[in-house]
Order: structure tokens, then sequence, then C-alpha cells
């Protein structure tokens, strides 16, 4: 579900032509729609309403601070992985108290909720600069419950093998031998089995595993008191193949309702980013060039793999259309089953110096000329955020829709910021450095 639709023959996002956009902002440009961000943050949270769940988005999905502070201000804590993303949720007026986190020095000045711990040796470090510090926290231990999410071979997390968290056998080990200090109180068991999960049997696999090793660890007398499922819910990218929240919700809530009250009550966090922000964005970019070359059609465009390297790197698919379509081109669905008569298959390719520089391939198409503005959907998480300076090109900007207004939520780009951080400090100079 989506606030991007076309009306009168043009794509609209909620009451605003995209065109009018195209107009004020230039390309190419990230356009987020507010109703759609509102929309599925609350869905989630009316599904997991029993729980009383902390949800905490996921900022790494699309870390734009008004978009933090939109969801802040609906009740989301924050998922963050780095210092610059706690500094973003801390300017975004988020809760300490609601943020998960994984680095050390900065959460702990700012007096975070919770670290989510990915091996022994962080969890040494950790109870390390406590000590150091005479400060205490709490930790979750992020466990791979060896469950086959079924995604791309890059966002899969959930497998034995992965590179984050750790097994269960030796999720075992780990609390007996850390579960008891005061510096660090690990008290919590982290989840995040991959994304996009367009399937809730690999949740339930996860949970009822972990739930048995809740069980275990409080039989020899340890607290466990937080449980983080992690997020991965799907979004819409060919058609409606992810579910809803309340399907989610359908399958989780039974696991979990009865543990969330009693002598022994567990606090359930969700970190949803993918499910909230991805439906609620498109890349809007314009024709360059149409080209032939031998049997090929090519459609290049302004936005390249620097702005947009999902297709690139997880072959990802986007529905690609143009802002107006020609008559009889207006689309009734959108995804990989739109066809229509009259359609050409081309590559849809950017300007950039290589040749994974694509955005879709061998995709059937409707007439375009030089000039014509094209919407890439489905383009809310993990675009902007994953954007790169490669060959060079400044960063698109980002504008927010509310309603029928819309508002510029990041400037584009000059030249001069791209080398902003290269000018010499007057005076430093090699020798003084090596001193």
């Amino acid at each position: 579900m989506d606030h991007f639709v076309y009306q009168g023959g043009e794509l609209h996002c909620e009451s605003v032509p995209v065109a009018r956009i195209a107009e004020a902002v230039g390309t190419p440009t990230y356009i987020y729609s507010s109703a759609t961000l509102i929309h599925h943050f609350d869905a989630a949270a009316k599904a997991f309403a029993p729980l009383q769940p902390v949800i905490c988005y996921s900022i790494k999905s699309c870390a734009n601070i008004h978009i933090c502070r939109l969801l802040r201000e609906r009740g989301a804590g924050f998922d963050v992985v780095s210092g610059g993303e706690l500094a973003r949720a801390v300017a975004a007026g988020g809760d300490p108290a609601k943020i998960v986190y994984v680095e050390i020095e900065q959460a702990l000045n700012a007096k975070i909720g919770w670290f989510n711990i990915e091996s022994e040796a962080e969890l040494e470090n950790l109870i390390a600069i406590c000590k150091r510090r005479g400060q205490s926290t709490r930790a979750a231990l992020r466990v791979n419950p060896d469950v086959d999410p079924k995604t791309h071979r890059y966002t899969s997390t959930g497998k034995k093998e992965t590179k984050f968290g750790v097994d269960l056998e030796r999720a075992r080990r780990v609390f007996d031998e850390h579960g008891r200090q005061d510096s660090v109180q690990l008290t919590g068991i982290h989840l995040h089995i991959g994304s996009p999960v367009n399937s809730v049997e690999p949740y339930v696999s996860a949970i009822r595993k972990t739930l048995a090793l809740i069980d275990e660890l409080r039989s020899d007398g340890l607290v466990i008191d937080m449980l983080d499922i992690g997020g991965g819910f799907g979004a819409h990218y060919k058609g409606s193949e992810a579910p809803p929240a309340t399907e989610y919700a359908a399958a989780i809530v039974p696991l979990l309702a009865d543990r969330v009250s009693g002598p022994m009550p567990l606090q359930i966090i969700l970190e949803p980013g993918r499910s909230i922000a991805a439906n609620a964005g498109i890349l809007l970019t314009r024709v360059l060039y149409l080209k032939k070359s031998g049997d090929r059609d090519f459609l290049i465009v302004d936005a390249g793999m620097n702005d947009l390297i999902r297709p690139a790197l997880y072959e990802a698919y986007h529905f690609i259309w143009p802002a107006r379509p020609a008559a009889g081109f207006v689309p009734k669905e959108r995804g990989e089953a739109t066809a229509m008569s009259g359609c050409r298959e081309m590559d849809v390719v950017g300007p950039v110096c290589e040749s994974g520089d694509f955005l879709a391939k061998e995709r059937l198409l409707p007439p375009m000329q030089r000039g014509d503005l094209v919407a890439v959907f489905t383009a809310g998480a993990y675009g902007m955020s994953m954007a790169s300076h490669y060959n060079s090109r400044p960063n698109p900007a980002e504008v927010l829709v509310e309603g029928d207004q819309f508002r510029i939520i990041r400037r584009r780009e000059a030249y001069n910021d791209l080398m902003a951080a290269e000018q010499s400090e007057p005076g430093l100079s090699g020798n003084a450095a090596r001193d």
C-alpha cells in the first residue's frame, strides 16, 4: 500500500504531481510520502499491540532526519548501527531508552536502552569499557537460530554460518560465562534472520528455537527479560508479494502473548525498516537519451547506480514507469505482471562509467522520449541511504510530501560539497602530521 497514484494520466505523490516537484528541485530526486510512512508504522504498531512492543525504526533503511522525526512523533524508537545513526536518532528527538545499538563509547555516553552484541569478543570489550568507566548497561546477545529466510544471499542473516551473532550452542556458553556479572547485564536475546522475508514461517521457527533457549537459561537461574525479534518484513517490489503486518502478527503474537505478562515478563522489541520506508519512496529521474546497440534498446536516465545501487548489488527488481505515460499506458497495477500492447523491451541504465550501472534490464516499457520523467518505485528503503559519490556525482535531493504540500528535506548536493572535506588545513604539513 502506498500513496503514489496516477490521476488524470500523471503520477501523483499524495495530492502533488511529481512533475511539479521535478520542476522545483530537478532530478534525480527521492520523493517520500508521509502518509505512506505513517500508514505502515501504524499498521505494525496496531498488529503487534497485544505484545506491547517497543518498535525501533531501523535507521539504516532510510536515514533522513526528517523521516526519523516523523516516525518518532508516531512513537518509534530507533535501531542504530553506527555513531552517525545514533547522532541522527538523538537529533530527531529519540528517547535513549528506546534505542538499540551495536557500538560502544558514544552509546554509553547517550545512555541508550540496549546494546546488541554480535560476539563474545565484543561483549568482553563492552564489559571492560564499562568497568573502566564505572558504568553499567544492558545488552542482548544476537543469536543465529539457523533458519533459512529464503531471501538474497547478501541479506540472509539467520543461518548458522553468517557473520552476525552466534549460534545457539555458543549462545548457551556465552550466557553461562557472562550472564551473571553486573557491568553488562546480559539479559536479552536479539534475532534478525534477514530481509526482505516474505514468509512468516522463518520467524515462527526462529522464535520457537529462541524461546526454548530462554527457558533453558531461566531454568539455570539466569535473567532473560527482553527478546528483540528484529525486522526484515517485506515490501511490495514485484507486485503484492509482501504479507501485511497483520499476517506476520497473526503467526508471531500467539507465540509470545503469554510471555509478556506474569512473574517473568519479556519485553518485546521489533526493528522494522524496509516494511515502513520502501513503498513510501520513489526515485524520480529523467530520460537523457534513447539508444540502440545491436539488438538491444537502452533508455539512458540521469539516475545511476550511485543513486540506487540495489539493482546492481542485489539484482533487485524495481517497477519503473513514466510519470506521464502516453495515452493508453497508465498502469492498472504495478509489478512484474504489468504488460501492455505497444511496449518495447529496454535496458534502463544510468550515466555512470560501469557496465553494472543499470536500474532494470530487458524491461517492457511504454514509448518514451528525451526529457520524459520516469519513476523508480519502492525506492524508499536502501536507496538514498546507500547512495555514493562514485564518479564524483553529487547526491540527489530528497523531498517529503504531506498532502498537497511538499518540502525539501535534503538539498541537492553541489560540486563544492564533494570537495569540502578535502581542503587542506592551513599550516599542516606532512612533517607536522608525522610529528
